[in-house]
């Protein structure tokens, strides 16, 4: 997705922009209202993440209100520090999709951001994953890969559904740690690598092309490309 993230705190937009685009996102950022009201209203976004209070004489819920009064349905997260139930409320009837409060986990973030990209595609349900002749039925949470069936453990196969869900992209270890495991925090363990390790025998014998790979330095790859 090309995202537009509207932050003026520069230690969250850094953690945002760095974490949407290893999971192979565009960004473009603004750090004040007057900046995110140009964007937001002269380019294409498939999504808008919109802090609500901002530098520049305009707030995220001007910049929403103006975009809803043009017609543009653009999907909008808004993010903010008032968590309470009257300011999401307006946050909401002001043309907003969802409201996240801070702090926030990224990996929230991110689901958050993939229903939005769901309802603007039309709202289908996928039942199933693949990437190449790997295959997941998420109802009857059977894998395999051609004829072949692969047995996995409920770490093991949440595991595979998140990496097939994101195939293609760089998965951070963070990444997996918050989204797989529920750890906002690094356990300093190899819980990740014991976990990988695991998974890339049971869904590549030695007889088939490997799907899942490492990239130095930044995290872990599923992908049907040589």
């Amino acid at each position: 997705m090309k995202v537009l993230l509207v932050e003026d705190n520069q230690r969250v937009s850094q953690f945002i922009v760095k974490g949407l685009r290893e999971s192979g996102h565009t960004v473009d950022h603004a750090d004040n209202g007057r900046d995110g009201m140009l964007l937001a209203t002269s380019e294409r976004y498939d999504a808008i993440v919109m802090d609500r209070m901002l530098p520049g004489g305009i707030d995220g819920i001007a910049i929403i209100e103006a975009l809803r009064k043009t017609g543009n349905r653009v999907p909008i997260l808004i993010l903010s520090a008032l968590s309470d139930v009257d300011e999401r409320i307006h946050g909401l009837r002001s043309g907003g999709d969802d409201y996240l409060t801070k702090p926030f986990a990224f990996g929230e973030l991110l689901a958050r951001l993939d229903v939005l990209g769901r309802r603007a595609e039309g709202g289908s349900t996928r039942t199933s994953l693949e990437v190449g002749d790997l295959r997941m039925d998420l109802l009857s949470r059977k894998v395999q890969r051609g004829s072949r069936a692969i047995t996995l453990q409920p770490r093991e196969f949440k595991l595979l559904e998140y990496l097939m869900r994101h195939a293609g992209q760089v998965v951070t270890r963070t990444m997996l740690l918050e989204n797989v495991w529920d750890y906002h925090f690094d356990p300093q363990t190899n819980v990740v690598d014991v976990h990988i390790s695991n998974l890339r025998q049971k869904i590549s014998l030695e007889s088939e092309r490997p799907l899942l790979r490492t990239v130095r330095h930044a995290g872990y790859m599923l992908t049907a490309d040589g």
